[in-house]
């Protein structure tokens, strides 16, 4: 970023916008895309991968509950019971950590067009939107979605140049809808950073979401593709119907697991499986691929919210990037709040209660959440689910020949279980 008229170093986490001084940003300069040569840390779309623990996060959580977990998980899409889909996925990576490092170093070039086109799409005379829009395109993220259309093009053997802007654009809808998101949530804290609307408040950040929208839907409108803009724009309706049904079953402890598996189908799984699906369409691969692709980015992006609810009761807020406990005190009813609901007692369920539907939270009730869903092995019941559906999203490459693009996109797949922030 340029702060001050000052270029600084991204790296250095302490140069960094001070809250609500919205005019110190001058505009997004760079995203940086690194590896450390001793290894220890790796930037891939402005985020950094923490090499530095022998164990993942979730693996530790895992262990410490594995003995309370419950019976085989529900099947969903086809799965047998996830003991064996785990299995599948530890066969992927015997003896070492999943990363999205391959794929980082596989797309560097192409993530850093990327990102200069997303820098040059956000400007605009009104200074405020590229000041809000830098600020938040430029906070940290993975880019996974990008990384996603980029990584299924070179699967599908696409070598043109489309991919460029069509992945801007599908980082354009996500960062759109996280903006309107923090918003509804009233969140305060993404990435470790203030969000926008906790700097610049509601109507802003509203306001440049939509710009966002509409800048992703000119660069769809400029590819030429119907069949692409099809895909995108239904994603981005979907997303929004996720986000209304998401409002429709919180504070709810009746809602069933498939109505929570329909809000992160919607909210979440949709646009990884559009940003994964348009790679195929792009090399104008037959319709089995391009439905293969579906199901890889579907069932990767549902793993990835169940493992972000289950980090909401589990991570410490350095490693999620955000504070714990956000959905617990939105009364957002996800998976661990299912599981630990269902398994708990009377006095456990009556507590549920109480701080969901009803909103009636005390000091301590946050800690006596993690503690019941721990207690309950929800959390361990989660990262399980998570990985059976990693393990279905890896499962749908195998109709594609095995070489670099395949290993790397399978490696990503499985780190969205490991990952601890």
């Amino acid at each position: 970023m340029v702060v001050e008229d000052e270029a600084v170093d991204p790296r250095i986490a302490q140069q960094s916008l001070q809250p609500r001084k919205a005019d110190r940003i001058v505009g997004a300069q760079q995203f940086l895309h690194r590896r450390d040569v001793d290894g220890e840390q790796e930037t891939c779309g402005g985020a950094a991968l923490d090499r530095s623990l022998g164990h993942s996060m979730l693996v530790r959580v895992r262990a410490r509950q594995a003995d309370r977990a419950g019976g085989p998980a529900d099947a969903q899409n086809g799965q047998e019971n996830s003991g064996a889909l785990v299995a599948g996925v530890d066969r992927v990576h015997v003896g070492r950590k999943p990363s999205l490092d391959p794929l980082c170093r596989l797309l560097g070039d192409e993530l850093e067009r990327v990102n200069q086109l997303i820098v040059q799409r956000m400007q605009s005379p009104v200074a405020l939107i590229p000041q809000l829009a830098g600020y938040i395109v430029a906070s940290g993220g993975k880019r996974l979605r990008p990384m996603l259309t980029l990584g299924c093009a070179r699967l599908c053997g696409y070598r043109g140049g489309r991919h460029i802007a069509l992945a801007a654009a599908v980082e354009f809808i996500h960062t759109a809808t996280l903006l309107h998101d923090d918003v509804v949530d009233a969140s305060d804290l993404r990435r470790g950073r203030d969000t926008a609307n906790a700097v610049w408040g509601n109507k802003s950040p509203i306001l440049v979401g939509d710009f966002l929208f509409s800048r992703s839907f000119e660069l769809m409108v400029a590819d030429g593709s119907l069949r692409i803009l099809e895909i995108l724009s239904r994603a981005s309706s979907v997303i929004a119907e996720g986000e209304v049904l998401q409002l429709m079953t919180a504070n709810d402890t009746r809602t069933s697991e498939a109505a929570y598996l329909a809000v992160i189908q919607a909210k979440t799984a949709e646009l990884f499986a559009a940003a994964s699906r348009i790679g195929a369409v792009m090399a104008e691969r037959p319709l089995e691929e391009e439905e293969a692709l579906d199901r890889f980015g579907r069932n990767l992006g549902i793993a990835f919210q169940l493992v972000d609810d289950m980090l909401d009761f589990s991570a410490h807020p350095t490693e999620l990037g955000k504070s714990i406990g956000n959905d617990f005190r939105d009364g957002k009813v996800t998976l661990p709040v299912l599981v630990a609901f269902a398994r708990g007692d009377k006095g456990e369920r009556a507590f549920w209660r109480r701080t969901i539907e009803k909103q009636d939270q005390r000091a301590g009730d946050l800690q006596q959440a993690i503690d019941l869903v721990e207690k309950r092995g929800a959390l361990a019941e989660t990262l399980s689910r998570a990985r059976g559906y990693v393990a279905t999203a890896i499962g749908a490459l195998s109709i594609f020949r095995d070489g670099t693009e395949r290993r790397a996109l399978s490696d990503a797949a499985a780190f969205a279980t490991e990952r601890g922030f």
